[in-house]
């Protein structure tokens, strides 16, 4: 007998408590907590969005290290977060749980947290005889420790620790004071964790003003659609073709169902990001002849993962193209915040978000044939 499920089995994103990167620094005074955690953002902001998680120090044993109200923001931070105790800043006195703080901290590409007063999915930890006591009883923290720290006249790791990570032989070793080393480790960890590209071929359109199918012309020698996802899948993992429920199509490519009935390539875009959705996608729709692979090597090579998306400008109509488009991971919650506002068009939401924007030398490429009257301008080479 089939076990009832009572949710939908959806697919979730890796997410930390506050986003997909995130390092807990934790078994150091909060001081020095802070003084790495800055060092780091001085230099780490110069290729990513980064964020700092720390809780008020203000009323406790330790001295106030602060400078200034905002001394991540100072250093090039994207997004502060301070537990006030009494209130929080980014001030609100609302209570904030993981869920509240994957949405604000949604657009970070990385988050460094203050690891004595907050959880964090991966850990560095500091081996200090200042907090040597106080880390022993927060070992349930240590979930996925990825680094050591040896500060001060430290030489060996705590026994406690030892018991405690089976695997602490594979974890890199370093001194408080290597700030460049810790960098290159950072670095290290945003390549590897950077999102995989998917490619997404929208063939789920009526295509109304045609009169028929738009992904079965044939421009090249097969089936537009086809022809599409072969010239995507050279710079994806993987290539799909977005279809709706009712259609009949065999292909090569693996069809991902619309699920987001109604919305045209808004519910294509999310239907493709609730089966991955730790991974971009690059979507282009499926009537855009003059689309080549030049064009698209040109996209991907200057994506940008930072931002919500990749785009090219159009200037026919002086706006964003949303349909030759890198969509990163976390612009999956940016389209469905928009979609509960009421709007489903990709356009509005690459406008009014941080994407970046590129111009091509020939927009001709951009040209999407919606009726015969273009498929025999294309055909017959008549572009003007």
């Amino acid at each position: 007998m089939k076990k009832h499920q009572k949710h939908a089995n959806i697919t979730k994103p890796d997410l930390g408590n506050f986003g997909r990167n995130e390092w807990a620094i934790i078994g150091t005074p909060c001081g020095n907590i802070q003084q790495l955690a800055y060092g780091l953002i001085d230099v780490l902001q110069k290729s990513f969005k980064v964020a700092y998680v720390d809780a008020d120090h203000k009323n406790t044993d330790e001295p106030d290290n602060l400078e200034g109200d905002n001394p991540a923001l100072a250093r090039g931070a994207t997004l502060e977060y301070t537990d006030k105790i009494s209130h929080h800043r980014f001030d609100t006195k609302a209570k904030l749980d993981t869920f509240q703080f994957r949405t604000l901290f949604n657009e970070q590409d990385l988050v460094l947290v203050n690891g004595n007063h907050f959880k964090a999915k991966s850990q560095i930890v500091v081996i200090d005889s200042r907090k040597e006591k106080s880390l022993e009883k927060k070992l349930d923290r240590l979930t996925n420790v990825e680094l050591i720290l040896l500060e001060g006249e430290a030489t060996e790791v705590y026994p406690f620790l030892k018991n405690h990570l089976e695997y602490i032989k594979e974890i890199p070793v370093f001194h408080f004071s290597q700030k460049q080393k810790i960098v290159e480790f950072i670095l290290g960890k945003m390549f590897l964790a950077m999102p995989k590209l998917n490619g997404l071929v929208l063939a789920g359109g009526k295509s109304m003003r045609m009169g028929t199918d738009k992904g079965a012309l044939d421009y090249h020698g097969k089936p537009q659609r086809e022809f599409m996802a072969d010239v995507l899948n050279q710079f994806c993992e993987k290539t799909f073709l977005s279809v709706r429920s009712d259609q009949n199509i065999n292909s090569e490519y693996e069809l991902l169902e619309d699920k987001f009935v109604g919305l045209g390539p808004f519910g294509a875009i999310l239907s493709a990001f609730q089966k991955k959705p730790n991974t971009a996608w690059l979507v282009v729709a499926c009537d855009l002849p003059l689309l080549d692979e030049e064009s698209l090597q040109f996209l991907v090579e200057n994506r940008n993962t930072s931002q919500l998306a990749t785009a090219f400008h159009n200037p026919e109509t002086n706006f964003p193209e949303p349909l030759i488009t890198i969509w990163e991971p976390k612009s999956y919650q940016v389209l469905l915040q928009f979609l509960a506002q009421g709007y489903s068009c990709p356009r509005k939401v690459l406008i009014n978000s941080e994407i970046e924007l590129l111009h091509l030398k020939d927009s001709k490429v951009l040209m999407n044939v919606n009726d015969k009257e273009g498929f025999d301008k294309v055909m017959n080479n008549d572009l003007g």
